[in-house]
């Protein structure tokens, strides 16, 4: 089977093999299949230089798969990070001053305020509040509550 393997695979098998998984990555969530499609052109390129056996071909790609894998996981996604929303901890929402701008008169000490600049993602955020505030007034987180935010009057 070798055999067959060895005089029928040409480079460019790899470089279609390398680019399906590529572009395979759309549709995944895992972001490790463009790594795989990159070694897999890598070997493509390598044979349309040099010709060597199929399980050279083989061993190659794995090893120059690990290679990026490794890496990428070891070197560059750290610095990848969104360190705006990872590192901001719920100490840093306390304290947070927002404007109501909206009261729920049913369901009396609750409503929605907007922060200046967007908190966690979201620039509004449900509130639970035990002071009586009016529209356009001036809140201050205290605490969260699930989603909901409990603040006081400023």
């Amino acid at each position: 089977m070798f055999e067959w393997l060895n005089a029928n695979i040409a480079y460019w098998h790899w470089l279609i093999f390398g680019l399906c998984l590529a572009l395979a990555e759309i549709t995944l969530l895992s972001f490790v299949t463009l790594w795989f499609g990159l070694a897999a052109i890598v070997v493509g390129v390598l044979l349309l230089i040099y010709p060597f056996s199929f399980t050279l071909q083989l061993l190659i790609w794995v090893i120059l798969s690990m290679i990026i894998i490794f890496s990428w996981f070891k070197w560059v996604s750290p610095h990848l990070k969104n360190k705006t929303f990872s590192e901001m901890s719920r100490e840093g929402m306390i304290g947070q001053v927002g404007s109501v701008i909206e009261y729920n008169s049913v369901h009396k000490g609750r409503g929605t305020l907007r922060f200046p600049a967007p908190i966690l993602g979201n620039d509004e955020w449900q509130f639970i509040c035990t002071d009586t505030v009016d529209l356009g007034d001036r809140v201050i987180v205290r605490e969260f509550s699930g989603n909901a935010l409990i603040v006081s009057a400023k």
